[in-house]
């Protein structure tokens, strides 16, 4: 049997924790490192105000809100739409809904519950979450040097 691949991501906000769940479910060894004492907390300071996940406006005229760089974006803005992103928060258990405004919002209006559910999918999918660890780089071997809890 061969060695799963080995990853760090270096971040625990919302890209660093996509990160992490898509190359685990992909069968990857991940751990994320942050220096933080705990992990998404930019996601829970943006769910102050009732955590606008996303908007539902149609998928073109979400894409053309990015001007210039649309084209450049196309790919990744048509592999993760809004339905996408209300499946997967279904799939946290966490249901959603269409504001007067158009923008989607969880029905607890709240952040902590999604993240909470999220860090917990992150752990069963064997994700390694590392609070209060800094990377410092890579040795003259090419190892991992980090600094912090367990480091």
């Amino acid at each position: 049997m061969t060695e799963p691949f080995r990853v760090t991501v270096v971040g625990g906000g919302p890209a660093g924790l996509a990160a992490a769940e898509v190359l685990s479910a992909a069968g990857c060894a991940v751990q994320v490192l942050d220096t933080m004492p705990s992990f998404g907390r930019k996601f829970l300071m943006a769910g102050r105000g009732g955590l606008n996940i996303t908007h539902s406006e149609p998928h073109e005229a979400l894409e053309s809100r990015y001007g210039a760089a649309a084209p450049c974006l196309h790919a990744a803005l048509s592999e993760w739409t809004t339905q996408d992103i209300r499946h997967w928060m279904d799939g946290l258990g966490q249901e959603s809904f269409v504001g007067s405004s158009g923008r989607v919002f969880p029905v607890v209006m709240k952040a902590s519950p999604l993240l909470r559910a999220w860090l917990a999918r992150l752990r069963s999918q064997g994700v390694t979450l590392r609070p209060r660890t800094h990377w410092l780089g890579w040795d003259a071997q090419g190892a991992l040097l980090v600094a912090g809890a367990e480091g």
